[in-house]
């Protein structure tokens, strides 16, 4: 979305401006920085890899950006993890965290495969604000779920 554009929603913009500033980072055999609007090279590859032309960073941490203590969040990455194992999703651990520092790094997954509207569905469920979309041409998006 071009910058200026009117965003109906029931997130804040402060919140939103700092989903689109926030870096995704993504570990494994070959890393990467997932950054909205900005092509990953090594995203291609990863899809190209796992025979996937879609694939969403989600994280199951604090909930409609309310920030909870890291046992309870440890506690709900851990179920997510076994979730997508149950599911079959290929994934690789990331953690999003602002260059700012004011707010701690969420882990999550980039699942590899799931389609739009699997990840806007489990993210609900999550009760999270928004996931980080990539499609075939590799530029993560942000999508906003409320």
């Amino acid at each position: 979305m071009p910058a200026g554009s009117a965003i109906h929603s029931a997130v804040d913009s402060t919140l939103i401006q700092a989903y689109r500033e926030t870096e995704y980072r993504i570990h494994g055999a070959t890393p990467c920085i997932l950054t909205v609007g900005v092509i990953c090279p090594v995203l291609a590859e990863l899809h190209k890899t796992h025979a996937v032309t879609e694939s969403a960073f989600i994280t199951a941490c604090n909930p409609f950006s309310t920030l909870l203590n890291e046992t309870d969040n440890a506690e709900r990455h851990a179920k997510f993890r076994q979730l997508l194992k149950q599911r079959g999703f290929a994934v690789l651990e990331g953690i999003g965290k602002h260059p700012a520092g004011d707010w701690p790094g969420e882990p999550g997954f980039l699942i590899l495969g799931i389609s739009l509207e699997a990840a806007r569905t489990l993210a609900s469920q999550l009760e999270q604000n928004a996931i980080i979309w990539n499609s075939i041409d590799a530029v993560p998006q942000l999508i906003l779920l409320r």
